[in-house]
């Protein structure tokens, strides 16, 4: 295949799930704006949930959901649609057991984890909020991306996006009646988010267990530790890099918290902004992994090599204009999520160093769905530990012991990005994507 019909292919798969991921985002930031609304303590709690809800979402849908992607894939590449149909018994028992880790987490413990992060001001306004998003949402949220991923490794994409989109549709609109009209504030949120994933989880149920992905799964088939190993060689390992990527999140807000709750409001704004680069990457990258998986099923690496490179350079060049923008207009940006002077100023300060990092962001994000899609993670972990330890290492040096404050901090963050794009890419070649 020429490197155009594979960009074609890519974007056939690509354009469905960016289109939900777009809405997701969209929704997400309605979500940022509805709580700056509810003043500055709010925003403050907002924000120290968020590298929690994002990585409900990354791990459900990007990370185990990609190994769902990955394993669909490669058994449907091999020719074999009775091994993907008992992949997704499999898949949802997973899902169960990792939901129920959030639960425990951030509806038992949010009050000891939120105050950790932000301080005790913002951890009384994150944490009814996040006792209700988790509690009523973490279980529905895995079940919707676990079977919409299922779709996606069938190469349903267009399917599995139509669902979602319908609750992600619904989210900000309930959220906002119960948080502003109906004055439940943050926690509003939370159920807003629980009841659109729950009618998400029970349609896409449906939808798969109809036969819409090319087989009917069966949930009276034995269990199989291959099976299982299929999935969690790949989304575990991505689970454990979406950690990292969102304990890095945490880190640097935790490092942010001393500068104050404005502080800690404005890195949030920038770290929702960097999420807006996310669906712009996982479009493609949902694309590379269901591609490149099928590719390697059928034994053709050097296929697989060239569709990742593709897929990343066109990732790579969107964010890079994104990212671009953002940062020669920061307060035009802020200004659209914060209007307390002092958060908005912050708040410019982070995206004018952190935009132009946005193209090393699409890079790595693209390359790492591909590199689930081949099973090779091993450069992928490199990328993601070095993001953290730039980002919070770095933030450090700079900010604290060189004194360059907060401009120091969050040109750390973006080395961080940088070195995540370039270590990411390091895994397409062949001496490490080939047949074992």
């Amino acid at each position: 295949m020429k490197n155009g019909a594979i960009a074609r292919g890519i974007l056939a798969l690509a354009a469905p799930t960016t289109m939900l991921s777009l809405l997701q985002a969209a929704a997400l930031l309605v979500e940022t704006a509805i709580a700056a609304q509810l003043g500055r303590a709010a925003l403050a709690g907002y924000a120290v949930v968020l590298p929690f809800a994002l990585l409900l979402g990354q791990m459900s849908a990007g990370a185990m959901g990609g190994g769902v992607v990955s394993a669909v894939a490669r058994a449907l590449g091999a020719g074999q649609p009775q091994q993907a149909s008992a992949m997704v018994l499999h898949a949802l028992i997973i899902a169960l057991c990792f939901s129920a880790g959030f639960v425990v987490l951030m509806v038992l413990l949010p009050w000891p984890i939120l105050t950790a992060i932000g301080g005790p001001e913002a951890a009384a306004a994150g944490a009814p909020y996040a006792m209700w998003m988790f509690g009523l949402g973490a279980l529905p949220a895995w079940l919707a991306n676990t079977l919409a991923s299922v779709l996606r490794g069938a190469g349903r994409h267009a399917l599995a996006a139509r669902i979602n989109a319908i609750a992600w549709a619904l989210v900000p609109a309930l959220g906002w009646l119960l948080a502003l009209p109906m004055g439940m504030g943050l926690a509003g949120l939370g159920i807003a988010f629980g009841v659109a994933m729950w009618g998400a989880a029970l349609a896409q149920g449906w939808v798969v267990f109809s036969g819409a992905a090319g087989f009917r799964p069966s949930l009276r088939v034995p269990l199989s530790g291959a099976l299982f190993k299929r999935i969690l060689s790949v989304g575990a390992v991505a689970c454990a890099l979406a950690a990292v990527s969102n304990l890095t999140t945490i880190l640097v807000t935790a490092q942010l918290a001393v500068y104050g709750a404005a502080a800690v409001a404005a890195y949030g704004v920038s770290a929702r902004l960097e999420f807006m680069m996310i669906p712009l990457a996982f479009g493609v990258g949902s694309a590379l992994t269901a591609l490149v998986g099928r590719a390697v099923g059928q034994g053709d690496w050097p296929l697989a090599r060239r569709t990742a490179w593709v897929g990343g350079g066109m990732a790579f060049a969107v964010c890079a204009v994104v990212g671009v923008t953002v940062a020669a207009a920061p307060v035009t940006f802020a200004s659209v999520f914060a209007s307390d002077a002092e958060v908005l100023a912050i708040a410019a300060l982070a995206l004018s160093c952190i935009g132009p990092a946005f193209a090393g962001f699409g890079l790595g994000m693209a390359m790492y769905f591909a590199a689930m899609g081949a099973g090779r993670m091993g450069w992928p972990v490199v990328a993601g530990l070095s993001r953290l330890g730039i980002a919070v290492l770095g933030g450090w040096l700079l900010g604290d012991v060189l004194g360059m404050g907060l401009m120091g901090h969050f040109l750390a963050v973006a080395a961080g990005i940088t070195a995540y794009g370039l270590f990411a890419a390091q895994a397409v070649r062949a001496g490490v994507w080939r047949a074992r």
